[in-house]
């Protein structure tokens, strides 16, 4: 007889298609929800303490989202955390001593949940290209889900003159600059990516050396993380107004990815996938399928009117291992066709935030 998690997990993995559902997605979410709702006792403590149990939910709008502090001071586990394939941690930029954890027991789920999205968003016009990775790989940091994703793009989406450009020392400029240089020879495009931060040091250097390139159509340019917890930040359009002045690629080939160490799913810009359809090009983000996301109050947590601002939840189905609801510290608005990112939510906006952590650590008995 399978065990439950084999079941839950062969359920998740036909539904994780670009064909999912309104009707499909509300079944697997209440589903889901038992299933976590039995196995995960720090979750089942923290719904119960707001009443909500799998007999009084039948939307999967009210499914209770968990705080991503509840990563950092609990084991939000369905399985055993000794049985799993890889746990990814926060960055611990805030506290290094609280970094959040989410465990996998299987990273099947995970990879088959970025494989397909990556290619609508960011490759909708080819099957591979030369990747240039400017941030750690998986071989460098097993403990990152960031890692994890940029070593499968090269894998799987990456040709044979895909490379990485971070070692012990540091981001190698001058492979980068090689690489680029070698591109404009051959006409062949580059997908470079790596996190947002990564690319001011290594335009710094490039403006040092005043180095400026012409990429070749269909070059793309990748970036994820904003400036959290960095000691200099820099306005994102004021960044790809010099991804477009150094590397020669506009605006509408450069796409931001939105991803959480406590989600199993990636959000992107739209901007390269409508580029390439009949319409309009889109910059609103927009996750796949299998995730839903909703704008809430931050004092009240519950939905505000379309067009109004809020903190963003996240109810991701590949999420079938710790909590498929997830409630962010970022503020966003629903547009029509997805929503935009406005950035982390400050301390006194964030008393429903505040409240949901307390709810969460008094249900099990933890001191703040």
């Amino acid at each position: 007889m399978k065990k439950d998690s084999e079941i839950i997990i062969q359920k998740i993995m036909a539904h994780l298609t670009d064909t999912l559902g309104d009707e499909d997605f509300q079944t697997l979410a209440l589903e889901l929800f038992r299933y976590q709702f039995q196995y995960n006792l720090p979750y089942k403590k923290f719904c119960q303490a707001q009443q909500k149990t799998p007999l009084t939910v039948s939307d999967w709008r009210d499914i209770p989202p968990i705080s991503i502090q509840g990563f950092k001071a609990l084991t939000l586990s369905c399985e055993p955390i000794e049985d799993c394939e890889a746990v990814f941690m926060t960055s611990g930029t805030t506290n290094p001593e609280k970094r959040g954890r989410h465990y996998h027991p299987t990273l099947k789920v995970w990879d088959r949940s970025m494989k397909g999205p990556f290619k609508d968003f960011v490759l909708p016009d080819r099957e591979r290209i030369t990747t240039l990775v400017i941030s750690p790989t998986e071989d460098q940091n097993r403990f990152s889900s960031l890692a994890r994703y940029l070593t499968n793009a090269v894998t799987h989406f990456g040709t044979a003159r895909s490379r990485t450009f971070f070692t012990e020392n540091g981001l190698d400029v001058d492979g980068v600059v090689n690489a680029l240089r070698q591109s404009e020879e051959t006409g062949d495009p580059v997908l470079l990516m790596g996190a947002t931060f990564s690319y001011v040091h290594l335009l710094d250097a490039l403006q040092e050396k005043d180095d400026r390139f012409s990429l070749p159509k269909g070059s793309r340019i990748f970036d994820t993380g904003g400036f959290k917890g960095q000691s200099r930040e820099v306005e994102m359009e004021a960044l790809y107004q010099q991804f477009e002045e150094i590397f020669g690629v506009k605006r509408e080939m450069c796409i931001n990815m939105y991803g959480m160490t406590e989600l199993s799913s990636q959000m992107y810009d739209q901007t390269i996938r409508t580029k390439f359809s009949d319409g309009p090009v889109i910059f609103d983000k927009k996750g796949p399928a299998w995730v839903r996301t909703v704008v809430l109050d931050p004092n009240t947590l519950t939905p505000v009117q379309p067009g109004e601002i809020g903190v963003l939840a996240h109810y991701d189905l590949a999420n079938w291992n710790s909590c498929l609801a997830v409630l962010t510290e970022d503020l966003g608005i629903e547009k029509e066709n997805g929503f935009k990112l406005l950035g982390r939510i400050k301390g006194s906006e964030a008393r429903g935030c505040s409240i949901a952590v307390d709810q969460l650590l008094s249900a099990n008995a933890i001191q703040g």
